[in-house]
């Protein structure tokens, strides 16, 4: 057996493939409240999430009438920065919305 070719079976590729994994996925979910205004969610949505007018209407919409909205679904160091920056931006503005990771 020669582990330094991949076509033999038990060799240095099927070492690899059984370390290298797909990340984890999660799902970034804007949670409703009384306060945040429908238009600092589509600002945010744009913004953080690089939604069109017309995606961002429609999750704050769901936001607003379902109580939460996904806005994507990234590896979790993203998904985790984008909650952050959203939170950050809220509290800047005196909103407080809030945002929950899920994994997908």
């Amino acid at each position: 057996m020669d582990p330094f070719n991949p076509e033999i079976e038990g060799g240095i590729d099927e070492d690899i493939q059984e370390i290298i994994k797909e990340p984890s996925m999660f799902k970034v979910i804007l949670l409703n409240d009384d306060y945040t205004t429908m238009e600092f969610v589509i600002e945010i949505l744009m913004l953080v999430f690089a939604k069109s007018l017309e995606a961002a209407m429609e999750i704050m919409l769901n936001v607003h009438q379902q109580g939460s909205g996904i806005c994507g679904v990234y590896p979790h160091e993203i998904a985790e920065t984008k909650a952050e920056t959203v939170h950050s931006l809220a509290r800047e503005r005196g909103f407080p919305l809030r945002c929950a990771l899920e994994e997908v």
